[in-house]
């Protein structure tokens, strides 16, 4: 489902990445294809640097069909960021990637927390995190953060991720799963 970024994939992207439903939303606004590989390149490097932890989300086949990265990686912690093509949106890759990402963060990296901000009015990608039992609506809990995050031009409601919590919430699905499989 997840796999190293690498340059060979930057085509396939950027054809995913314009599209209007998604290019609104993503960190990184290439304007070509030449200059979306270039920025993966940075991403690489400044995953080597440890100042970025970025993957490519593929579907069964091995196809690209979108990232997830976590940036500002500060104490422990970090910002999310995910993107999906809209012709993969809605088929419960999101769900799997950040399962599988926050797995490898948490267990692997030993990061504690992991912040979203998701703009006020992108309601897709705030449905999309709220359907994930281990995300918590964090405006109130951090409120110098919020105010941080909301200081520019766009504006953004502040979620978060605990180790704690998506551990307990991760184990108890495994659970059931199990349970089910009998």
């Amino acid at each position: 489902m997840l796999k190293h970024r690498d340059l060979m994939e930057t085509n396939e992207l950027y054809q995913l990445l314009i599209h209007p439903s998604v290019f609104p939303f993503v960190r990184h606004k290439a304007t070509s294809a030449e200059e979306y590989m270039f920025m993966t390149k940075q991403i690489i490097e400044e995953e080597a640097l440890g100042k970025t932890i970025s993957r490519t989300i593929i579907d069964e086949w091995g196809q690209p069909i979108g990232t997830i990265s976590l940036y500002d990686i500060q104490d422990g912690a970090g910002f999310l960021g995910t993107w999906i093509g809209a012709p993969f949106q809605g088929k419960g890759y999101n769900q799997i990637a950040k399962k599988e990402f926050l797995t490898e963060l948490f267990f692997n990296y030993n990061f504690h927390t992991v912040f979203l901000r998701i703009r006020k009015e992108n309601e897709k990608s705030k449905r999309a995190s709220l359907k994930l039992q281990y995300v918590t609506y964090a405006n109130e809990l951090h409120p110098a953060l919020y105010e941080e995050i909301n200081a520019g031009e766009n504006k953004y409601d502040l979620y978060k991720i605990t180790k704690d919590l998506f551990y307990l919430v991760t184990a108890h699905e495994n659970e059931n799963e199990e349970e089910q499989a009998m």
